[in-house]
């Protein structure tokens, strides 16, 4: 398995996750604030990812990593501090989740980093055709 496949995958177990553990969130409105949101962000991390794979460019292929997977991944990060701050379910049930999300979140930046890296910057282009 190549690791564009093994991340999808992972992203997609993450996603799999997050479902499980919200359905372990109270069902007050702060349970349920946090298990839409989550839901959503959690769920986005795989999905952007794919689209991300799919790509026409580099250039492309870093922006949709940046400003969506990574985004969403560290979004996820957000709900599930709150999840933890907030007392909703017990550290033990969220440590392995936190972790993942962080380190979703470290692997897309890094990356979306190394993607940027690789292409030739626009503004040394337009100067050079001057």
């Amino acid at each position: 398995m190549n690791k564009s496949a093994e991340l999808q995958q992972r992203t997609k177990n993450f996603a799999l996750r997050v479902l499980k553990l919200i359905e372990h969130l109270p069902n007050s409105i702060g349970g349920r604030i946090l298990a839409n949101q989550l839901a959503r962000s959690g769920t986005s991390v795989g999905a952007n990812y794919r689209a991300a794979c799919r790509a026409r460019s580099r250039a492309e292929f870093a922006s949709k990593l940046g400003t969506v997977a990574e985004e969403e991944a560290d979004e996820s990060l957000y709900w599930l501090e709150l999840i933890h701050d907030g007392k909703f379910i017990a550290q033990n049930r969220l440590a392995s989740l936190m972790s993942e999300a962080d380190e979703l979140t470290a692997i897309f930046t890094s990356g979306r980093r190394s993607a940027s890296r690789h292409q030739p910057s626009t503004i040394k282009n337009q100067r050079s055709s001057q």
